[in-house]
């Protein structure tokens, strides 16, 4: 897809660096997230607002469209861990957890035995966050979905954040946050307040957990909606964004020097990085016991995920165009990071 040369610190590295597939054994974890697209099942739920993606709606969303997609994520998220699959993945735009049930039973995957974790959120057209993980390398200790009210707007609705403590090999443990932050339809300046009120809700969670453990390991992902340099991430999240200078207790985005030469979705011909991971600092710090592998994270941006446009622009092979149905497997693609487990 995308190539350039970026500086992370000391550290100069390939926007789009060549994939590691071999076997992290109990020495890593990789841990992805993947905006999937409006992954609805094709049954009426009368309680959201799903009746594009009925077999009768505006889309056409038949058991055999869904039946794809579901293979063509499963074939996603096999190759994105290479010879072996990854073992935590959040999601955004899960209409429930059948969808899921579905992914994780009735596909390639089932052999790997997925765990879910997933509740239904407040969010009119009825998509969830959610998450898969592998009990054979991770243990689920805790989750909790964090409802958002906005004092300024009571009728508004949106989706859920969910916060997974996760055991990893080397018992230590991860909080791991998933998020899919309010659009911009509407309007960027009219919506904007509810990104930045969503911003000071998740840094308030992850200041609680570093004031009682200044070495909580701590990743925030998801879909934001806005990009590294906006200000909800640079002021809400408060993220520092200078590697050198970074604290064990400060927020890192991954993705900040990334952004202008690569992205996880396009619009207008024009990429951009939606999806991040924002990292407690001591996941970089070498004498970490867990830690960040090489201090990267990568857009998964292989080549049966990307199509050419009639203008001959490159974007995510998406399910579908408008309301035309191309078949495609999301208008996102999935980013990807490891951790190194020292015992």
């Amino acid at each position: 897809m995308l190539s350039a040369s970026i500086a992370l610190g000391q550290k100069a590295y390939l926007a789009s660096e060549s994939f590691n597939p071999s076997p992290r054994n109990e020495e890593r974890v990789r841990l992805a997230f993947y905006n999937v697209e409006n992954l609805f099942d094709y049954f009426d739920d009368s309680l959201t607002i799903d009746e594009q993606f009925l077999p009768r709606g505006d889309h056409y969303w038949t058991k055999a469209r869904y039946t794809e997609k579901q293979n063509k994520l499963a074939k996603t998220i096999l190759a994105m861990g290479g010879w072996d699959a990854p073992e935590l993945i959040g999601f955004c735009e899960i209409e429930n957890r059948y969808v899921l049930e579905s992914l994780t039973q009735f596909t390639q995957l089932k052999a790997l035995g997925y765990q879910i974790i997933h509740k239904d959120s407040p969010d009119a057209r009825g998509i969830d966050v959610a998450a898969i993980y592998r009990p054979d390398k991770l243990k689920l200790l805790n989750y909790e979905y964090y409802q958002l009210n906005f004092p300024f707007d009571s009728t508004s609705r949106t989706r859920d954040i969910l916060h997974a403590v996760m055991e990893l090999p080397n018992q230590d443990t991860l909080h791991f946050f998933v998020n899919h932050w309010p659009s911009k339809f509407g309007g960027e300046f009219e919506t904007q307040p509810k990104r930045m009120f969503a911003a000071d809700f998740v840094r308030a969670k992850a200041d609680s957990l570093l004031k009682i453990n200044p070495n909580t390991h701590i990743v925030i992902t998801g879909d934001f909606n806005d990009e590294p340099e906006e200000e909800s991430m640079l002021k809400g999240l408060a993220v520092n964004t200078d590697i050198n200078t970074l604290k064990p207790t400060d927020l890192f985005n991954m993705m900040f020097d990334l952004r202008f030469v690569t992205g996880t979705h396009s619009f207008e011909n024009k990429w951009g990085i939606l999806d991040q991971f924002i990292v407690s600092g001591n996941l970089l710090m070498k004498k970490s016991k867990t830690r960040i592998f090489n201090k990267t994270a990568q857009i998964f941006d292989m080549d049966f995920l990307i199509m050419e446009g009639a203008t001959g622009a490159r974007r995510p092979f998406r399910t579908y165009q408008g309301p035309k149905y191309i078949g495609g497997y999301s208008d996102h693609l999935p980013i990807i990071m490891d951790l190194i487990l020292d015992r």
